[in-house]
């Protein structure tokens, strides 16, 4: 019965992680198209990393990501905070989801930059609450927080070079 448990558990864990990793690899695909067109003509500030790395980072984040919506979900649905946090984890992926369309697809760096901006506090308010939940939780999604803020300023630097 114990090994059964463990089983389940197991596969919840992927379960959570495949949903975040799918929700990268969507945005991925929106990305590619742009990538050596629109994108490679952009000007871009000094800070800006190799492209390689944008696809690293997400992967890893992604992954911390699905682990602590886990972490959360096992401290039980039935909890008032539980389902605060798993929904505004659910919002957060929205808007995660929804910013590579508006930047790789529509081409509006702007409205994408807002965008992130309200993803960013999102994130902020998702990792308040997986904290009251569950400590380690809010703590893995710190490097995502870091990581949207650091695009913030990527974002709103290639607005600012090409308007």
């Amino acid at each position: 019965e114990r090994f059964y448990r463990m089983i389940w558990k197991t596969a919840r864990l992927v379960l959570f992680v495949s949903i975040c990793l799918a929700v990268g690899y969507v945005g991925s695909m929106a990305t590619r198209e742009s990538m050596a067109g629109w994108y490679a003509g952009l000007a871009k500030p000094v800070f800006t990393p190799p492209g390689w790395v944008f696809g690293v980072v997400w992967t890893v984040l992604y992954v911390m990501m699905g682990a602590a919506a886990f972490v959360v979900w096992e401290r039980g649905v039935r909890n008032r905070e539980v389902r605060i946090g798993l929904e505004l984890f659910v919002l957060q992926l929205v808007l995660n989801a929804l910013w590579t369309p508006l930047f790789f697809r529509l081409h509006w760096v702007g409205t994408a930059l807002a965008e992130m901006v309200v993803l960013w506090a999102v994130i902020g308010m998702t990792v308040r609450q997986f904290w009251r939940v569950r400590k380690g939780a809010g703590i893995l999604l710190l490097p995502y927080l870091g990581w949207v803020g650091f695009a913030i300023a990527l974002n709103g630097a290639i607005w600012y070079l090409n308007r």
